[in-house]
């Protein structure tokens, strides 16, 4: 079993409305199946997007009723796991025995009303076997996503045909962070973002030939045209959008850092490609970033995985 079955799925999805947005998570994972893929992907807080309006507003006035409007709407429109928002995707995947790797703005029980980027590993079980929460949001994102944590930062099997390893945007950026995961075995990164060829165009070879692994990355689209018209004060957004506020660059690089999917723009696509582990064993052989050409005795990384409470009751 030394191949797997890769899809990316680059889509739109429908700004701040979580289930018609899973309803086109769920079309792009039957159709993957249909491909006869084993892995489906979907980019960085597809479900229910990502959150344009704080760049394209030009607003950044502390105590904002503008920014205080657009927040709870989207916290409204988050994912709650506990709930069982994602209870039919998991059956979706678990029907058409595919795993789905699935970015999410994710609204925790026991974190108030604070809102994460995550990134939802589904198995072919239809079990969640991780929920990964973006270690530090970028720039603006700091407005509106808390700060995750390295809880579930770890690697998932295909059955017995690859490690899977993943971090949203520009954790792919983090030194430390991809050594954490080239640590645990990874052969395939799975690269989530929010879309735009500008980000994925260089860093997904550079990954690809410092771990000798394979990377997919996957980005969604934002077009001017996809903002809705029913949230109030969104014609600031619109004024100053471009044509696309995401233009995909979904792409897959293989372990020598050369394209197998070179970067896709400016439509919903879904990339389907077929790796062949050998030939990570294979680049492995003259660079293992953590194996024959690394040096623990000098240089060594601590990594904490305790996922962050505020309060632990002990009964």
């Amino acid at each position: 079993m030394d191949t797997i079955t890769v899809a990316l799925a680059q889509i739109t999805p429908v700004w701040f409305d979580r289930e018609k947005t899973l309803a086109k998570v769920a079309d792009s994972i039957s159709e993957a199946a249909a491909s006869g893929a084993d892995l489906v992907a979907f980019g960085e807080a597809l479900v229910p997007g990502y959150p344009f309006w704080i760049e394209y507003s030009k607003e950044t006035a502390f105590n904002s009723p503008f920014h205080k409007a657009f927040h709870a709407e989207y916290v409204k429109q988050a994912v709650v796991i506990e709930r069982g928002d994602l209870d039919g995707i998991c059956r979706l995947a678990a029907e058409k025995k595919i795993a789905v790797y699935l970015g999410i703005i994710e609204r925790p029980g026991d974190r108030g009303e604070s809102v994460y980027a995550s990134l939802v590993y589904i198995s072919k079980a239809g079990e969640i076997g991780s929920v990964h929460r973006k270690l530090m949001p970028t720039y603006d994102e700091r407005m509106t996503w808390a700060v995750g944590d390295g809880n579930d930062w770890l690697h998932a099997s295909i059955g017995r045909v690859h490690a899977l390893c993943r971090e949203l945007c520009w954790e792919n950026w983090m030194p430390l962070a991809r050594t954490a995961l080239y640590a645990q075995g990874e052969d395939l990164h799975v690269a989530v973002w929010p879309g735009s060829k500008r980000n994925t165009n260089d860093i997904t070879r550079f990954m690809a030939l410092e771990g000798r692994s394979f990377v997919a990355s996957v980005s969604a689209l934002m077009r001017r045209s996809d903002l809705p018209s029913h949230l109030p004060g969104i014609e600031r957004v619109i004024e100053n959008a471009p044509e696309f506020l995401a233009n995909g660059g979904s792409c897959i690089a293989g372990p020598d850092g050369n394209w197998i999917i070179e970067p896709f723009c400016d439509e919903e696509k879904l990339l389907v490609a077929t790796l062949d582990h050998t030939r990570v064993r294979g680049e492995r052989q003259n660079f293992d970033a953590t194996g024959h050409y690394s040096r623990p005795d000098v240089l060594e990384l601590r990594v904490n995985r305790a996922r962050q409470r505020v309060a632990n009751f002990e009964d």
